[in-house]
């Protein structure tokens, strides 16, 4: 597949990097407030897992207290141990920004299925297991249809129907509509992607 294997990876790498440097500036910002927020490091690594199983380092800004043995879960936006300066970069995704440094070394692509805890593979359904053809993604299809609202069942039917479907017009219409979540928030589509799920769509 042209798109998928030539011009989709051009894409990722050159924008990436275009994307660096132009927003260097509100790195180095966001850095500083993370800093000054609360005690800890200013980036957040944790392994992921990649395409074909294989396991990579994903960064974010950090938006939770400093702990280094918290249980791994799922963080809703009124979570206690998200910092003052966490709550914004959440609600803007401005914490998903040194994923940039991902999509650039080639661990990730723009759009894909999100990239997940390693252990999560053991859970794996049919759809689940379908994810992990493609590089994982900044954001995707599940990200626009509910995102965290969703189950982990659900957000892989939509991973599905990704992989089976995925094209440059998709893409397209994913980033678009994600801007749309960073300003009306995670739920404005979460009812269409309800339906689309319960009327068997991508299967």
């Amino acid at each position: 597949m042209i798109y998928r294997d030539i011009i989709k990876p051009f894409f990722d790498h050159s924008v990436s990097l275009v994307m660096l440097i132009l927003l260097s500036p509100i790195l180095a910002i966001v850095a500083i407030m993370v800093r000054m927020d609360s005690p800890g490091p200013v980036i957040f690594m944790q392994d992921r897992l990649g395409m074909n199983y294989r396991v990579f380092r994903l960064y974010k800004f950090r938006t939770m207290t400093h702990k280094k043995n918290r249980e791994n879960r799922q963080v809703f936006t009124n979570d206690p141990e998200i910092t003052g300066i966490g709550r914004f970069l959440r609600r803007s995704k401005l914490d998903e920004l040194p994923q940039l440094v991902n999509i650039l070394k080639g661990d990730m692509s723009f759009v894909g299925p999100r990239p997940s805890l390693p252990d999560l593979k053991e859970k794996f359904n049919e759809d689940g297991k379908v994810r992990v053809k493609v590089k994982p993604g900044l954001t995707n299809l599940a990200a626009v249809n509910g995102s965290i609202f969703l189950t982990w069942p659900e957000r892989w039917v939509f991973d599905r129907m990704y992989v089976e479907r995925q094209s440059f017009l998709m893409d397209m219409s994913i980033m678009l509509r994600t801007a749309v979540v960073v300003i009306m928030g995670e739920n404005f589509y979460h009812k269409k992607g309800m339906n689309e799920i319960q009327a068997g769509d991508g299967k």
